[in-house]
């Protein structure tokens, strides 16, 4: 006779507008389908949602789903890592980087939740942040430029609503186009200036819902990948554009890549994203812990 499996299902209803309570709905109904044992958690905010996956490693199941965004998983993930539980992503959020960078499907929600039953076993790194007193761990990449800027102003902005408010907070912030004044420290070694318009550390290869920003990062290989742009003007970022989008960046001489495993980072206006959420500002320490989290993928 199979052993019953017990699992906890953590939602986060409003992850990708909305999205995730379908999703969750739909990872409920495959597990109990095929035989689990469920305890759906449904959290309404970041708060809540991190007391329910204290809760859940409180009572000790076999396994830990969660439904929601990049987001989601990030403000949860320190618990579950400490639990040593593997955990099963389903993707429910806008931008869905983790799971492009694992495989695990972002339209099958039944599928990815399924992974927890029968899925193949990965351990991956987890990046860190420490800024401002308080150290953070991300999953994706670290934005330290021009485009932790965008996200910011995006975040101040009241008016459009969705990606409209995004469009014009990339127009405004290339308006006020200037070169950040970083100071980078990578290993250890000598701090010195570098500026540019770009600075990003990835522990996997894009964010933004797609844009491979770090093509070459790797979520297992225990490292962090850096990436610097030069200072551009707004014409040369505008045609660098494209080449982002596309991953095939690296091949300019104005973009620099570097392999590390931890990096001191500061600017007088230095803002500092992760994940899609602002996790410092000024100075921070970027690390990684290596083979920190095992997450269940879908089994091809």
């Amino acid at each position: 006779m199979n052993e019953v499996v017990r699992l906890a299902l953590i939602v986060n209803p409003q992850a990708g507008r909305g999205h995730a309570a379908r999703a969750g709905a739909e990872a409920d109904s495959a597990l109990r389908t095929a035989g689990a044992v469920v305890t759906l958690l449904e959290g309404s905010s970041a708060e809540q949602t991190r007391s329910l996956a204290q809760r859940a490693v409180r009572d000790e199941p076999d396994g830990i789903v969660v439904v929601g965004g990049d987001g989601t998983l990030t403000g949860i993930v320190d618990l579950l890592a400490e639990s040593g539980l593997p955990i099963t992503l389903v993707p429910a959020g806008t931008g869905n980087d983790l799971a492009r960078a694992l495989g695990i499907p972002t339209a099958d929600p039944q599928r990815a939740a399924l992974a927890a039953l029968g899925g193949s076993a990965r351990t991956i790194d987890l990046g860190t942040i420490s800024s401002q007193g308080s150290e953070r761990v991300f999953l994706t990449v670290a934005a330290l430029g021009f485009d932790a800027k965008v996200s910011e102003r995006t975040n101040t902005l009241r008016h459009p609503s969705g990606r409209l408010r995004y469009y014009l907070a990339l127009v405004v912030e290339l308006a006020r186009l200037r070169p950040t004044a970083f100071r980078i420290s990578v290993d250890g070694e000598v701090e010195h200036e570098q500026p540019g318009t770009l600075l990003a550390v990835g522990n996997t290869g894009s964010y933004g819902g797609g844009m491979p920003i770090c093509p070459d990062a790797r979520a297992d290989d225990g490292r962090l990948d850096v990436v610097h742009v030069a200072p551009l003007t707004r014409l040369r970022l505008l045609r660098l554009f494209p080449l982002l989008l596309r991953g095939t960046h690296l091949r300019r001489p104005e973009v620099q890549r570097r392999r590390a495993g931890s990096v001191r980072v500061s600017a007088p206006d230095l803002v500092v994203y992760a994940d899609g959420e602002r996790v410092g500002a000024g100075e921070c320490s970027i690390g990684v812990r290596p083979a920190a989290v095992t997450m269940m993928i879908p089994r091809e």
